[in-house]
């Protein structure tokens, strides 16, 4: 059974200031948290409604009943299991020769999608901008779908960051390169901007290229594409054979 005290801590990890006090965030679903033992993450304890401990003896398990599993998961729906994880925190790193760099980013959604974008695609590493969304966020978390196990998070200064990589400094906007005939520099570092105001004055001048994504459709109406999607289709094309 669990106390009201553990219960109330697992409820609190739904904000930063309490992930950080604890330390902890929580991973939710069997087939990401089986993902986790092949991983750098330190699961601390599991809380599941299945009747034994299907990771391994050094993890700390405790039974719950469903009507437990609601009070402590934060999904509408919530799965069979919730582990409990301890933040893992990457103060030093070195370039990749593709990295993806956030500027701003808010959305929880939009960086969960954003993360499994770069898994499927291979990317190790995403450079965040100390203003965009946290990546422990439970709604980020799922919308991985896992892939956070298998893609470094840093979060930095991002124009002092930009003003000192090696690699080409790749950013989107209305006026740059159709993407369809932009040519991959060998190191890049592609940037996304926030999600209502793109990249801030500061990151936009510290480009070496701009690219677009041209528009088809007969009326040009449309204004912008969702930050993930843009991602995607821009992904697609870098990694075209």
């Amino acid at each position: 059974m669990l106390t009201a005290h553990t219960i109330k801590i697992l409820q609190s990890l739904d904000k930063k200031k309490f992930r950080q006090k604890y330390n902890l965030f929580l991973v939710e679903g069997n087939k990401t948290i089986l993902e986790l033992p092949n991983s750098n993450f330190k699961i601390k304890e599991l809380f599941s409604t299945q009747p034994s401990n299907f990771l391994s003896k050094d993890v700390e398990f405790t039974h719950i009943t469903e009507n437990e599993l609601k009070k402590i998961s934060f999904l509408q729906n919530p799965k069979d299991s919730v582990a409990v994880c301890e933040l893992q925190e990457i103060s030093e790193f070195t370039d990749k020769d593709f990295q993806l760099v956030l500027d701003g980013i808010q959305d929880p959604g939009n960086l969960g999608t954003i993360i499994r974008l770069a898994d499927w695609f291979g990317i190790e590493q995403i450079i965040c901008s100390e203003d965009t969304v946290d990546f422990y966020n439970p709604k980020v978390i799922q919308a991985t779908m896992g892939s956070f196990t298998r893609v470094n998070i840093v979060y930095c200064n991002l124009t002092e960051y930009l003003s000192k990589t090696e690699n080409i400094n790749v950013g989107t906007d209305m006026e740059g390169d159709n993407i369809y005939h932009f040519e991959k520099p060998k190191k890049i570092n592609l940037i996304l901007g926030n999600e209502g105001n793109g990249m801030r004055d500061e990151t936009e001048k510290l480009l070496h290229k701009k690219i677009t994504i041209p528009r088809f459709g007969k009326s040009q109406s449309t204004e912008s594409l969702n930050v993930s999607m843009a991602a995607g289709i821009i992904l697609g094309q870098l990694f075209k054979a």
